[in-house]
């Protein structure tokens, strides 16, 4: 009988952590594949796709997904800018999205331009946003399905926010930072070791390019992957927070992230703020502006001065 009873403790404890797990997942900033694939069929959950290369979602996709594409929907295609908020806000009204709507953002690249999605829904004020932990990576690993039927949903009625930038930083305010003897941030370079130290200006293949190399003076350089596992998930809170104290950053000082164009540096403002809850600007003109602007004070280890010659 005390065997047996044992037994159904365990189960049923076991059973509550499950539900806890799961119940969770939904409220954090992540949700895992299975949280995932277990709610795909709930009205109130709408899944968005973000991926760097085009024609991923139409080789297959998330079933119930909506292609958004960062590189025309997401920004504005006249100026180098974000897109502005009437229009943001049409975009999501036409993705079937209300003010209860749960949206789940995923993509490819270990989530890049997902996370860069998410940064610009937390600029309009819009919660309950969360990314799939892992991205398209570990949804196909998993051998989960895959449908191509592009989906249509009934017009949403959302309101977004006029767009807040407490979490964007700014070229003015980045170059007062790298110029001052006593900052008012710290900088985070998430690029490779081989862009922070002025090696290469970009990695090979990439068109977006500076006149300089290097980085901003007084940045730290941690680079975006080392905060996920080998599957793409985010690593734990707790090694997240040892990671970044590692390099000197606790939260106890504003942080400002920066990478090339914005994206690898939303996924480590994602890490950042959502995770640790440190207060984070993601700087999205990052390098190829930095790089670019007359004036400016550049750190270069590497010795390279004038087109990373």
């Amino acid at each position: 009988m005390i065997v047996a009873n044992a037994i159904r403790g365990a189960v049923a404890l076991a059973a509550l952590a499950l539900f806890t797990g799961l119940t969770q997942a939904s409220t954090d900033a992540l949700v895992s594949t299975d949280w995932l694939a277990n709610n795909l069929d709930r009205e109130d959950v709408r899944v968005i796709e973000v991926s760097v290369n085009p024609g991923q979602f139409e080789r297959g996709h998330i079933p119930g997904a909506v292609n958004l594409r960062w590189h025309t929907d997401l920004v504005d295609t006249v100026s180098r800018d974000i897109i502005a908020r009437d229009d943001f806000q049409a975009l999501l009204r036409d993705a079937g999205i209300s003010d209860d709507t749960e949206v789940i953002l995923y993509g490819d690249t270990n989530n890049w331009f997902a996370a860069w999605g998410a940064w610009i829904f937390d600029i309009y004020g819009v919660d309950n946003v969360r990314l799939l932990d892992g991205g398209r990576e570990k949804w196909e690993a998993e051998g989960r399905e895959l449908g191509i039927r592009p989906a249509s949903y009934a017009q949403g009625d959302v309101t977004v926010d006029a767009a807040d930038y407490s979490i964007r930083a700014f070229l003015p305010e980045v170059v007062e930072v790298a110029s001052s003897d006593e900052p008012a941030a710290q900088l985070v370079d998430i690029r490779s070791a081989a862009e922070y130290e002025g090696r290469i200006i970009a990695p090979d293949g990439v068109n977006e390019l500076s006149v300089r190399a290097g980085h901003i003076p007084g940045a730290v350089n941690v680079g975006w992957g080392n905060a996920v596992n080998e599957d793409g998930t985010f690593k734990s809170a707790d090694e997240l927070g040892a990671l970044y104290a590692e390099a000197g950053v606790d939260g106890s000082e504003p942080v400002i992230t920066y990478c090339r164009i914005g994206e690898r540096s939303s996924h480590t403002w994602f890490a950042l703020s959502k995770i640790l809850g440190y207060d984070v600007k993601n700087y999205d003109g990052s390098w190829t502006e930095y790089g670019n602007s007359v004036g400016v004070p550049v750190t270069n280890l590497a010795g390279t001065v004038w087109g990373g010659q």
